[in-house]
């Protein structure tokens, strides 16, 4: 098993960037494909970000291609969430996932989650 921890979340104007960060503990770190969702109340869970096992390959929601970056450090345990120009449709708690065989878009095969980080984007 492995636990998600994220931090970095908070209160940005529009236009303006913050870092999320995952770490992670238990088994090990680089045998997961790591991704990031999102949701915004009353809404489902979107997907943003996911990066492969060893960080070589990414996938991104269109909403947020270009804007945002998703990178990992499998020495540190921790995946990362760069959000750029930030957009007040990008406020949603933000949640970290992992999961050792699926690398893709669909929540429902991610196995492990995190507790979320609530990001609030004010225009």
């Amino acid at each position: 098993q492995v636990q998600l921890v994220e931090s970095g979340g908070g209160l940005v104007q529009a236009g303006g960037s913050l870092r999320l960060s995952c770490a992670a503990s238990g088994r090990t770190f680089s045998s997961y494909v790591m991704g990031w969702f999102r949701q915004a109340p009353g809404k489902e869970r979107d997907f943003v970000a996911a990066i492969s096992w060893r960080g070589d390959s990414t996938l991104y929601a269109d909403s947020v291609k270009g804007r945002f970056t998703i990178s990992r450090d499998n020495a540190k345990n921790t995946v990362y969430l760069q959000m750029n120009s930030l957009k007040s449709e990008d406020t949603a708690v933000y949640y970290c996932t992992a999961d050792l065989k699926y690398y893709g878009n669909y929540y429902a095969n991610y196995d492990y989650w995190g507790q979320g980080t609530q990001v609030t984007v004010s225009s």
